[in-house]
């Protein structure tokens, strides 16, 4: 196995585990999830949206820890990368709506961890292309 397809994987991998267990958190600890953000955003022009918005997130989050995981049995199983593309652009499109929602809500610190995140997306979807 060659470094790039290694790094393809580490990344692949990363996003997968990173979005199957907020998605999966979501789903378990609904109820949760949902009160702390409708606090999160009680200020916020997001306020009267946060139900169906983190259904929404919910829904982009598990499509791209799915779909990351067919990326990586794809990759290891024959070397095509446009499902781990795929997971890639949907974990980054997970990425700018939490972003747009930490900064939505003021909470710049959130934002600035998310853009690490963002970091790390932007270079996955340069090498698994």
């Amino acid at each position: 196995m060659s470094v790039l397809t290694f790094a393809q994987l580490a990344l692949t991998s990363f996003w997968a585990i990173t979005f199957l267990q907020s998605g999966v958190d979501k789903i378990l600890d609904w109820s949760g999830n949902l009160s702390w953000l409708k606090g999160h955003f009680e200020k916020s022009p997001l306020n009267g949206m946060v139900p169906a918005l983190l259904a929404l997130l919910t829904l982009v989050e598990v499509a791209a820890g799915i779909i990351s995981v067919i990326g990586i049995t794809q990759i290891v199983i024959n070397g095509d990368l446009a499902m781990a593309q795929y997971g890639v652009m949907l974990s980054t499109t997970a990425l700018l709506m939490l972003f747009f929602g930490q900064r939505m809500s003021k909470d710049y610190e959130g934002a600035a961890t998310i853009a690490t995140y963002f970091a790390v997306a932007l270079i996955s979807l340069y090498l698994i292309s």
